[in-house]
């Protein structure tokens, strides 16, 4: 606070900052700078409060036109199978605006839509890199599919978190009643790596560029947009 006040009456008195203060201010320019390089390096969303979009050169253009049945590949289906509106979620157990979508919205979709057989939705998973839990969480949800239980370990996921790892994730399987000793076989071989792959491959050709990334038959929504933007949609879509 001296030197900021003593800086202050120099400039008053028509005298230059002093070299010390410059540099300090140099350096911490090169600060500023250094740590925007990083966070676009890492991959994290720097222009949008929703999520969406990730910010990495890796991920391609779409690279062919979207077919929603191919896209539905041989994921899991919550809803009527025949519902007239399809939304297909590209999405990570650990990225927040995964978890904004699932608890802010989620919720008003099934109560209004799903439930009624008007809309369904297929979950793929888009683990991002920088995720360090994302794709045994993938898995985790896979591996239940195989027992019947894909959206039940979906919700476990998005509500308790995956912070606690692989140990977590056996932990969610014997409460959710799963047969853990083909569960844990399952998750511990990476038996599910490829169809994770798969769904991230699929993403990326449809052109989804971060998570949430959702098509709503034909049509795409990046982010953890609000309930309304949602139902506008699917609204369209229904009449």
């Amino acid at each position: 606070m001296e030197n900021e006040n003593l800086n202050v009456l120099n400039v008053a008195k028509g005298k230059a900052p002093s070299n010390r203060n410059n540099l300090l201010l140099v350096a911490s320019l090169i600060q500023i700078v250094l740590l925007i390089v990083v966070i676009s390096k890492l991959g994290v969303n720097t222009t949008s409060p929703t999520g969406g979009v990730v910010v990495d050169d890796s991920l391609p253009s779409p690279t062919v036109p979207l077919d929603m049945q191919a896209l539905i590949d041989d994921d899991a289906i919550k809803g009527d199978p025949k519902a007239p509106v399809t939304i297909i979620e590209f999405s990570d157990f650990e990225c927040p605006f995964c978890g904004r979508f699932y608890t802010e919205t989620l919720g008003k979709i099934d109560e209004k839509y799903i439930k009624t057989g008007k809309v369904r939705l297929v979950y793929r998973d888009f683990p991002l890199s920088f995720h360090p839990q994302a794709q045994k969480a993938a898995e985790t949800a896979e591996c239940a599919g195989d027992q019947n239980k894909y959206y039940d370990m979906h919700d476990k996921l998005f509500e308790l978190g995956v912070s606690g790892g692989v140990a977590s994730f056996k932990q969610y399987a014997k409460d959710l009643g799963l047969d853990t000793a083909k569960f844990n076989a399952c998750l511990d071989s990476g038996e599910k790596a490829a169809e994770i792959s798969n769904d991230f491959i699929d993403g990326q050709n449809a052109g989804i560029q971060g998570t949430p990334g959702f098509i709503v038959n034909g049509i795409m929504i990046s982010g953890a947009q609000p309930y309304q933007v949602f139902e506008q949609v699917i609204e369209s879509l229904l009449k």
